[in-house]
């Protein structure tokens, strides 16, 4: 059984162009060295609407964060506002504030959220928009206001990020694709733990690699089975990700 520390040692060995190599000293300019692409930060003391979700008994700081990028001689970070703390990004955006030279962020939003609230926070280091969707049923993106809303984050080049298991993102990922937004995969796609690359959703998503409009998050492995098969699987999807998007559309994510 592969545990998690061992599966990350061995993505580079599959993708080198992804390998994230460490360095004795943090990074001392401007330079991007390597980038984590999926992070949290957050502290048990806020607000949070679904505390279903939300760890307990830790808190994970921005001063730990960076320490973390500096130990592992990254110099940039993306941020995305975890699940818990619902559409509040007033802590995400304190970060973002506090180093924003070297770090972006995602953020979780409604879609009805004006299109100069998004604008401020662009300016702020937004990036993107994320729809953690696990749980939750399919917004109809054919509304009027998610048409609206995508028609917003078209215009300041946002992408879009799904965290959602893999028999379900067809119905996700097809509207936004038509919508004209780039989309974000989370966590692999999420294949189903028993059925691992054979799922169906996972084969829909290899499909929309010659898009070039879709990238997918090598990270969070663990979600995709519980005693080391979520590890597995992902090891198995690693070489099909590869040759269906090539390693510029595949981005490497601490979770």
């Amino acid at each position: 059984m592969i545990t998690r520390r061992a599966f990350h040692f061995a993505l580079p060995a599959l993708a080198p162009a992804l390998a994230l190599q460490a360095c004795a000293t943090p990074p001392t300019s401007s330079a991007v060295t390597a980038i984590d692409c999926h992070a949290h930060v957050f502290l048990r003391s806020l607000p949070m609407p679904d505390r279903r979700r939300a760890p307990s008994g830790y808190d994970a700081p921005l001063d730990a964060y960076l320490a973390q990028l500096d130990a592992h001689g990254m110099s940039h970070g993306v941020l995305v506002q975890p699940s818990f703390l619902g559409t509040d990004n007033r802590f995400l955006l304190q970060a973002l504030a506090a180093q924003p030279r070297r770090l972006r962020g995602i953020a979780v939003l409604p879609p009805e959220t004006p299109e100069t609230e998004l604008q401020d926070m662009d300016r702020q280091g937004v990036v993107g928009l994320r729809l953690n969707l696990v749980g939750l049923p399919t917004p109809d993106f054919q509304s009027t206001v998610w048409q609206r809303c995508l028609g917003h984050l078209r215009r300041l080049d946002w992408q879009v990020e799904v965290h959602r298991e893999a028999a379900l993102l067809q119905a996700v990922l097809d509207p936004l694709l038509d919508a004209g937004v780039r989309v974000v995969v989370d966590h692999f796609g999420r294949p189903d733990a028993l059925l691992g690359v054979d799922d169906p959703g996972f084969r829909h998503l290899l499909e929309l690699g010659s898009s070039r409009r879709v990238w997918v998050k090598l990270s969070g492995a663990y979600r995709n089975g519980l005693d080391g098969r979520g590890q597995e699987i992902a090891l198995a999807a690693m070489p099909l990700l590869k040759d269906r998007f090539g390693l510029d559309r595949l981005v490497w994510g601490s979770d």
